[in-house]
């Protein structure tokens, strides 16, 4: 009985990958198989980079409780800036991503301090921060799109990894996930925690290895792994430590399910309020310096409504607003779902209109399931 148990929790964890694959199976009938080719699944997961890294840095805001609107307008500004000291500028463009990565964590500051020492709440906070970012972007450009970006930002928004590179980063990459799986048990069963069993472990293992292994080849199939996939990988690898692994992380999630609790226990919520923000700012920098490059340009209209595709990936993915309850990794899932959702209706030509509504009702959806689970648990 205790195994089957152990075995529902497991499947619950990834309830949102076995949702993704069935997307993805009825996209691959509906469009006649053109979702599943190796240069769309390439696109896909390249387009699905940008609201990702957006996605890890709000998640972890959420976890907390709290919300950030701004995320948008300032992906506008740090691509605005980043374009302005390239092209404007001729700046050294390892010099630019520096300083526009500064600029992100002070904004994220500037969003942190108001909310954890102003006390002013983070929605109010973000959404005038929404307005301001936005109102600078348009100041310093003149309204104009600043353009062509230099070679280096061309390579980092659409280059692509050698199949040599791709196949190593696989050997990599799965000799990491069977040390950290086999080393997570063993830590587990060495404090008496629950672990699934051995076999269902190395399935797991296995299943894992194997999907690896698969989605480097249909990217080699294509152009070899997309470089913004691969600066992906590594945040969300950083990110996934630093909340799973660290003290910190512990703190974010014991902040968000029960504030009162964890300041009594001694936590200083007001200066890891003020760090989660910033590296929200950081995340939000990336994905502007990201964009920039990927459309080799910069303009006033750009991370218009990124915020809400950020902000759906966390929900989607898991996370719940109501604080104390997701994962980096669900984020990023929930950011490939949105990203198939858009790619799969485009390419079966479904009017703007219909996608809008349709990813509405979805995002609706996932947060009333994970309402009625919370409500389920609490009657039980």
């Amino acid at each position: 009985m205790a195994d089957t148990k152990k075995i529902k929790f497991d499947l619950r964890t990834y309830m949102m990958i076995i949702a993704l694959v069935s997307i993805w199976i009825i996209f691959s009938f509906t469009t006649g198989g053109d979702f599943l080719t190796a240069r769309n699944i390439s696109n896909l997961f390249r387009q699905s980079v940008f609201t990702s890294m957006l996605a890890i840095g709000m998640v972890m805001v959420i976890i907390m409780g709290h919300i950030d609107l701004s995320v948008g307008s300032l992906v506008g500004l740090t691509g605005g800036v980043v374009a302005i000291l390239d092209v404007w500028q001729g700046m050294n463009p390892i010099m630019s991503i520096g300083i526009t990565l500064l600029l992100g964590l002070i904004l994220g500051l500037w969003n942190g301090w108001w909310t954890a020492y102003g006390n002013v709440p983070s929605f109010i906070v973000t959404l005038g921060g929404l307005l301001i970012f936005r109102g600078v972007l348009v100041g310093i450009t003149g309204g104009t799109t600043i353009g062509p970006m230099s070679d280096l930002f061309y390579y980092f928004g659409k280059g692509y990894l050698s199949d040599t590179i791709g196949i190593i980063f696989a050997v990599l990459v799965g000799l990491a996930i069977i040390i950290i799986q086999l080393k997570s048990r063993r830590d587990k069963l060495k404090y008496d925690f629950e672990v699934l069993p051995l076999k269902f472990e190395i399935l797991k293992i296995v299943v894992s290895v194997a999907l690896l292994v698969t989605f480097i080849l249909i990217f080699n199939a294509y152009r070899g792994i997309p470089i913004p996939l691969m600066v992906l990988t590594v945040f969300l690898a950083i990110f996934t430590f630093i909340t799973n692994k660290t003290t910190f992380g512990r703190y974010i999630y014991a902040i968000g399910g029960n504030s009162d609790a964890a300041k009594l226990s001694g936590i200083d919520i007001k200066k890891i309020t003020l760090t989660v923000f910033m590296l929200n700012g950081l995340m939000a920098a990336i994905g502007g310096i990201f964009l920039t490059s990927r459309l080799s340009a910069a303009s006033v209209a750009a991370g218009n409504s990124a915020e809400l595709d950020a902000i759906a990936s966390c929900v989607i993915g898991g996370a719940s607003l109501a604080g104390g309850i997701g994962k980096v990794g669900g984020a990023v899932v929930g950011a490939i779902v949105m990203a198939s959702l858009d790619n799969g209706m485009s390419l079966m030509n479904v009017e703007n209109f219909w996608q809008s509504i349709i990813k509405g009702l979805i995002l609706i959806l996932a947060v009333w399931v994970d309402i009625y689970t919370k409500n389920k648990k609490s009657a039980a």
